[in-house]
């Protein structure tokens, strides 16, 4: 039928789009039905809410009734939301790179009627500029090699699709050694940015899965120069303008090498990840920084990214009113408005304010130039300053929150939250992350499986191997903060859950989609990470951990076949691939910590201490007096001292001696190399 279709779905995405001129179909069969009986090309688009540039190619070609006019007559259009059907963007941006295209979106691709990919790119203007064709004239050639020259169409997907389906993760019989990771290691702390930290050059991702690895290697080793370039970027980060200094929380990526700007969305697992990183390094330095950010973000997340039910959205678009960042940037008059002569002065100082401003005219707010620690006065003056702006800010019209849960980011902010919560002995923070779990599980376990997403009360689309992973995950912080057995079963059920649907038995490892319900035309699957962690590099951390707590031999075995399935792409390129290495050093130098007590409270204390030295990556198991672990566990068999609470550290099979104090907890660190 020749009409939009959009206003059917609940994705936020899919809806700015219903009120287009274009035909647009959501992914489905009867899209590919009509290809098929009319025997015309699939144009595929796929974005996200929050994406500046997929706002710039709708306003110029989608609500353009010429342009919209070519699509209908020779194209079958579908939109898709790359954050609601990540299975689907994951096969066709793959396909773009086989094309030695750079990825991005707004994605543009073109399909047979079998969705198999042929050709595509990215943005197309609506005339030719910034190197790029007109988004008619690639209409009208696209359409005229289908109809001429059809072999070259059948040529391109074949090619395309050889490509795909071949593994760039060849199963390897050689191992690798601790060494061997740190030497990885080395390699990138030697690609970090040594003025402003992440990665040299522009733009600039925070790519937490590296710093994640390279402070797992820092703990370690005691290596310096890896703790040195988390540092040097965690500070960056928090001082720059990709950081919001009003209301907390961090912008997707800086389009510039100091921080500075920002690329405006905010995305829940950029946040999450920073939560979880900013945990870690705290434990360590006690930084106060790093303190005020982690709270600040949480609460950011709390305020104004949680649903009535208690789970967590995904998203603020980039734009509002039309123009990106609009919403956050100042202009100094602005600030006179707001602030009394003394605020302003300081807070122009401390922040960065000019009369010209730092980026277009106008002031992004940021404190790399003049960074805290201030003095008590002054931190307090600023207090109050933020506060009036943010006042004044919110009267502003605000950029679109895209209200959509998705189970995968969702287990990466609770993963976070339990983190902080342990670490902060933070009870509020505790319930926020038991509430999002028990909601998530309620919303999207299904019938013995996950879905994706949901919104005004629909659930849809089969789960990815991240959204278990994640939640797993997210399950077993959980057990570590509230020692509640329930959390390690479902955990293994969900593990259950996923190998049932994932599993690839001819050559080990997690398929992206689903195997038993997703339709795809190709399947993905891979161990590199993404702007978040892979799943099947996750799931090496998750099956230690429930080996550890469990006893069950099976979950190593599994995860020693996802590490030689996958080992030679992190061995080939460890940049693709720093959670692998990662959790391959905790599947082979495992750390554990064992609290035997009659109650949870009684030992936080000396396992915060434990924690401090051992970091987060720890398997924390807790036994009151009574309970036994698994007769394979090295600390099996091991019991409270004088009726006291009492930690056993292990490394590897050998625990230290047992400690009910501080000084015998030094020393069993000690003996065990836990710097």
């Amino acid at each position: 039928m020749s009409r939009n279709h959009l206003a059917e779905e609940t994705s936020p995405y899919l809806l700015q789009h219903k009120d287009n001129p274009v035909n647009w179909y959501a992914w489905s069969e009867p899209a590919f039905e009509e290809a098929r009986k009319f025997n015309r090309p699939v144009l595929l688009s796929v974005g996200y809410a929050a994406c500046h540039w997929c706002h710039v190619m709708a306003h110029e070609s989608f609500e353009n009734a010429q342009t919209a006019e070519l699509m209908n007559s020779l194209f079958i259009n579908i939109k898709v939301d790359r954050e609601e059907r990540p299975d689907i963007d994951r096969i066709y941006m793959s396909a773009l790179h086989s094309l030695g295209e750079q990825g991005g979106w707004p994605l543009t691709m073109f399909l047979t009627p079998d969705a198999l990919p042929f050709w595509g790119g990215t943005y197309f203007p609506p005339e030719a500029k910034f190197g790029r064709p007109s988004f008619r004239n690639v209409l009208a050639e696209i359409s005229r090699i289908w109809i001429e020259e059809p072999q070259k169409i059948h040529q391109n997907a074949d090619a395309i699709t050889t490509a795909l389906r071949q593994s760039k993760s060849p199963a390897t019989t050689r191992g690798i050694t601790s060494a061997e990771i740190y030497g990885h290691a080395e390699a990138l702390v030697k690609a970090v940015d040594t003025q402003y930290g992440g990665l040299k050059g522009a733009p600039k991702f925070p790519q937490a899965p590296i710093f994640a690895y390279l402070w797992e290697v820092y703990l370690r080793t005691n290596d310096q120069h890896a703790r040195d370039a988390v540092l040097l970027t965690l500070t960056n980060i928090s001082n720059g303008g990709i950081y919001d200094h009003l209301a907390g929380g961090m912008a997707r990526y800086s389009t510039d090498h100091k921080w500075l700007v920002p690329h405006f969305e905010k995305m829940l697992y950029d946040n999450a990840q920073f939560v979880s990183l900013l945990a870690r390094v705290w434990l360590r330095t006690e930084d106060p920084l790093y303190f005020e950010r982690l709270h600040e973000t949480i609460n950011f997340v709390r305020t104004d990214m949680t649903t009535a039910e208690g789970c967590f959205t995904s998203s603020y678009d980039a734009d509002s009113e039309r123009e990106e960042g609009k919403y956050y940037v100042w202009e100094r008059r602005q600030l006179e408005k707001y602030l009394d002569a003394n605020e302003l002065q300081i807070f122009s100082e401390k922040y960065d304010v000019s009369e010209g401003g730092n980026w277009e005219g106008n002031v992004i707010l940021n404190r790399t130039g003049n960074p805290p620690p201030d003095d008590r006065a002054t931190a307090e003056r600023l207090k109050s300053a933020r506060a009036k702006l943010l006042k004044a800010r919110k009267s502003r019209p605000p950029p679109q929150h895209d209200d959509k849960v998705l189970a995968d980011w969702n287990g990466l902010f609770i993963t976070a939250l339990a983190e902080a919560a342990l670490v902060f002995d933070n009870c509020g923070w505790r319930d926020a992350a038991v509430r999002a779990f028990d909601v998530n599980m309620n919303i999207f376990w299904q019938d013995g499986r996950l879905l994706h997403s949901h919104r005004l009360n629909s659930t849809r689309h089969e789960a990815i191997a991240d959204d278990y992973a994640n939640l797993i995950e997210a399950a077993l912080a959980l057990y570590s903060l509230t020692t509640e057995p329930r959390y390690i079963a479902t955990a293994q059920e969900l593990a259950m859950a996923l190998e049932r649907n994932h599993w690839d038995e001819r050559n080990g490892g997690f398929f992206h989609a689903s195997l038993t319900r997703a339709q795809l035309p190709i399947t993905s699957r891979t161990i590199d990470d993404d702007v978040t962690p892979s799943a099947n590099a996750l799931m090496i951390k998750n099956y230690g951990a429930l080996y550890h707590l469990t006893g069950e031999t099976i979950y190593q075995a599994k995860a020693d076949q996802i590490i030689a399935a996958f080992l030679g792409r992190a061995i080939d390129n460890p940049f693709s691939a720093p959670s692998l290495l990662k959790n391959i050093l905790l599947r082979q130098d495992a750390i554990q910590i064992v609290q035997v007590s009659g109650h949870r409270d009684a030992g936080m204390p000396l396992l915060a201490l434990a924690l401090k030295r051992t970091g987060l990556n720890a398997v924390v198991s807790y036994l009151d007096a009574n309970a036994m672990l698994p007769a394979n566990h090295p600390a099996f068999g091991k019991s409270t001292q004088d009726g006291k609470t009492t930690l056993y550290v292990c490394r590897g099979m050998t625990c230290a001696k047992p400690a009910t104090n501080p000084e015998e907890l030094a020393e069993a660190l000690e003996l065990l190399g836990i710097h």
